[in-house]
């Protein structure tokens, strides 16, 4: 009688310079609920963007390193839209395995979306100068059309994620962005949520937007095209039946007491103890 060997299930690590990435995972452990899963937040050196971009490649390569070569992740995930945007040829040089940014995956799904070629991005200041989203959506034929909502990070992290206060700030936002976009031609059907903060408006960001606009979720995203890209590179068996329930480990670099207190509210789970880890400064 034979038996045959169940390869254990992956480790995915995933980054952020702060814990709005834990949608990201969130949205990973819907789809791998088998995998490991190891989550930086490098809360001791955000905000990213207001950093060069050689800082924020060296701090980004730093966390990186950690989780592959600390936590053994087989793959990576940048859950950061900043990281993502000016700082992923740097991570994957940096590190030997798999690396997926937040923002091509975003650009894919608005391109499966967009019948008109037009869509919105909103997400925060740092992305939308870096013009990472329309690059990428103009890769793939799309004419994209930015906004900077510097309003919504805070009050997503204030727990106004259903308060009328937010829901005029979004309002206002996609009033201005709409007429923006009404004034260059542009008949847009998508808006990407930028962000990773975002999700967590999402209710309220759908009842604002045109009707029959499509509203891409880039944590979403990310994560279907990481199922993608894990389960075409794993070993027959992997993360089969009889493995383990999910396991996550959290990581931060400072303010690990607001991480275990905020980061639930992303994760949509209890974060459980939030290691601190010292990666220099």
């Amino acid at each position: 009688m034979t038996s045959q060997t169940i390869a254990p299930p992956p480790t995915i690590g995933v980054f952020d310079s702060g814990f709005g990435g834990l949608t990201v995972l969130r949205s990973l452990v819907r789809r791998m609920p088998r995998a490991r899963y190891a989550f930086l937040g490098d809360t001791a050196r955000l905000p990213y963007g207001s950093k060069s971009r050689r800082t924020i490649a060296r701090y980004a390569a730093e966390s990186a390193q950690f989780l592959v070569r600390e936590q053994g992740a087989q793959f990576l995930v940048i859950a950061c839209n900043t990281a993502s945007a000016l700082a992923l040829d740097a991570i994957q040089d940096a590190v030997p395995v798999p690396v997926l940014g937040v923002i091509e995956p975003g650009a894919t799904a608005a391109h499966a979306a967009s019948k008109t070629g037009d869509v919105l991005v909103i997400a925060t200041d740092a992305t939308v100068q870096s013009h990472a989203y329309a690059a990428a959506c103009l890769a793939r034929g799309l004419r994209a059309l930015e906004k900077a909502c510097p309003l919504l990070v805070p009050l997503v992290e204030e727990g106004w994620t259903n308060h009328p206060v937010t829901a005029e700030v979004i309002r206002i936002y996609l009033d201005e962005l709409t007429a923006d976009a009404a004034a260059q031609g542009l008949n847009p059907d998508a808006l990407v949520l930028g962000c990773t903060h975002y999700p967590l408006l999402r209710p309220l960001i759908e009842r604002a937007v045109p009707a029959g606009m499509a509203v891409i979720d880039s944590a979403e995203s990310a994560a279907e095209a990481a199922v993608r890209l894990v389960n075409g590179q794993l070993a027959p068996g992997a993360g089969g039946v009889g493995e383990p329930a999910t396991i996550i480990r959290c990581f931060a670099t400072d303010s690990v007491e607001k991480f275990e207190r905020l980061g639930s509210r992303f994760l949509e789970r209890p974060v459980g103890q939030v290691d601190l880890v010292d990666l220099g400064g």
